[in-house]
């Protein structure tokens, strides 16, 4: 059962971005399988269906809960810069930063060994069964969403005329509800099917990653296993553990932000705008200084447990005042990318992102092999020394953000979105609203959100219209800089998030932003 609004059950649970991807998941979970291989077979769809987010040419990042183990784990399934990645090189082009559309901007992408190694350490069904409904709709079809008719509407002729995008355009420009079929991504994901990460990295599909990136990602990059299982990072927060993805990835300011919101102890009214305010300081009191922290895990300058200790955060929140702090600047970045989230009647639970970055990547295609390329590697820079610094084998910052929640050793909330740098703050906000506010699922989605770019010293915030104009006038009060966005904004999301309540009751709950997003229960 497919459902628009928040949804309750006792059995398996889905939320994604997109009806068909929920729809394959449960199709999945009715089949016999658990939610890894639901979330597996919903991440294959959205890359058939929504190329413009995510696809097999990306990176891929997941927390599990597993009720018999102690903790959650974590894996990191992002590539790295292939051995022809010379920033001195790129320098002396005359660049100052790496060009999204650049050869260079295309790691080796992590999200085909990032199922192999959830598959093989959490399915309970072969790979090949759960890429089923994802082949199935890359022959028979699939109706093109708003999003995705709006994103090749805007691409220019040099990624029309790939072979890979061909398909897209077969009977002109594409439209919402025009049917889409990809028989070249049939043919690679067939590949994967029957033979694993070989078949994608060392077969045609890596031959053609080598060529369409003029060999600066090489065989033997390829040939190197880009999935690592990790220890996830933690927080107390709100009562709760909640856990997310260390460096190279960003997650650790919704810990911080939630922390020093919960420390701060504000008003537990979301329309009071004490309450905004408090949310939007822990924000910029740690996003400021990103760039210059998160980095591959082996160049990071301090350890993710230094980046979320009590003592550093509770220096942050000494200097949130009732203004707006002067923050130091700091850079975003944008992204392109989804996020699911399952939890089978049987109580294992994954929070799972997936992304090409901007958009569709760097346009760049694997030649003919229904696939284009991320462009993760936007994520370094061209300083010499900086952690992120431009590398071979090096990982880049990462703005994926999954989370995870537990309450006295128990499974309590499976939390994450797309939306690039905004994703920590659009996470702190739902979480705030369900631990601190007290809202249901469905409420906690349906507030008006705020977003704020961390692009200079002061404080320049979007607000969804809905926010309570007093609010907005209080926040202008306060030294913030207020401008109005829609009702809904559709980037700021979609958030998709399962509770876990009282004798074991789940609920999930679909983000009102984008009009395919939905939960599965049965």
């Amino acid at each position: 059962m497919l459902r628009r609004t928040e949804a309750q059950t006792f059995g398996d649970v889905v939320v994604t971005a997109h009806d068909l991807s929920t729809q394959s998941a449960m199709e999945i979970l009715a089949s016999g399988g658990n939610a890894v291989d639901a979330a597996i077979a919903a991440n294959a769809v959205l890359g058939v269906c929504e190329p413009q987010t995510c696809g097999i040419g990306g990176d891929l990042f997941a927390i599990i809960f597993d009720p018999g183990a102690k903790a959650p784990t974590a894996l990191n399934a992002s590539g790295r810069a292939g051995e022809g990645a010379d920033p001195n090189a790129i320098r002396a082009s005359g660049f100052k930063d790496i060009p999204w559309d650049h050869p260079l901007t295309a790691t080796v992408p992590g999200c085909v060994d990032g199922w192999e190694a959830l598959s093989a350490r959490y399915g309970s069904m072969p790979l090949s069964d759960t890429l089923r409904p994802a082949i199935r709709l890359t022959e028979v079809g699939f109706p093109a969403s708003t999003e995705l008719a709006a994103a090749l509407r805007r691409r220019d002729p040099s990624f029309r005329g790939q072979p890979s995008a061909r398909a897209f355009f077969e009977t002109g420009e594409p439209q919402r509800g025009d049917r889409i079929r990809r028989p070249d991504l049939r043919r690679t994901l067939r590949s994967i099917a029957e033979g694993g990460r070989r078949a994608f990295y060392e077969g045609p599909p890596g031959q053609a990653i080598t060529a369409a990136t003029g060999s600066l990602i090489t065989a033997a990059d390829l040939k190197r296993q880009q999935a690592d299982w990790i220890d996830p990072l933690a927080l107390d927060i709100f009562g709760r553990t909640a856990w997310t993805i260390p460096p190279n990835a960003q997650g650790y300011l919704t810990l911080a932000t939630a922390w020093i919101f919960d420390q701060l102890g504000p008003p537990a009214d979301p329309n009071d705008p004490q309450y905004v305010h408090t949310l939007i300081e822990a924000y910029r009191s740690v996003a400021w200084e990103r760039n210059d922290l998160v980095s591959d895990a082996d160049f990071a300058p301090l350890p993710p447990a230094e980046l979320v200790s009590h003592q550093r955060l509770q220096n942050r929140s000494r200097d949130i005042t009732d203004r707006a702090g002067a923050w130091p600047p700091g850079a975003i970045a944008p992204g392109g990318t989804t996020y699911l989230c399952a939890l089978d009647r049987n109580g294992l639970g994954i929070s799972l992102i997936q992304s090409n970055f901007m958009g569709i990547g760097s346009g760049i295609a694997a030649g003919d092999q229904g696939f284009f390329l991320h462009n993760r590697g936007a994520g370094f820079n061209l300083s010499p020394g900086h952690p992120n610094e431009l590398a071979p084998g090096k990982r880049p910052l990462h703005t994926l953000s999954p989370s995870l929640w537990t309450k006295d050793g128990g499974l309590d909330l499976i939390l994450g979105t797309r939306g690039g740098h905004q994703q920590p703050q659009l996470l702190a906000q739902i979480a705030a609203h369900l631990y601190a506010a007290g809202d249901r699922p469905g409420a906690a989605q349906a507030r008006p959100r705020w977003t704020t770019e961390v692009l200079s010293g002061s404080s320049r915030i979007r607000v969804e219209a809905r926010m309570p104009e007093g609010v907005q006038n209080d926040l202008r009060r306060r030294g913030h800089d207020i401008d109005v966005a829609g009702d809904l904004e559709g980037g700021w999301g979609p958030v998709s998030l399962i509770t876990v309540g009282a004798g074991g009751l789940r609920t999930g709950a679909p983000d009102p932003r984008v009009d395919t997003t939905s939960v599965g229960v049965r």
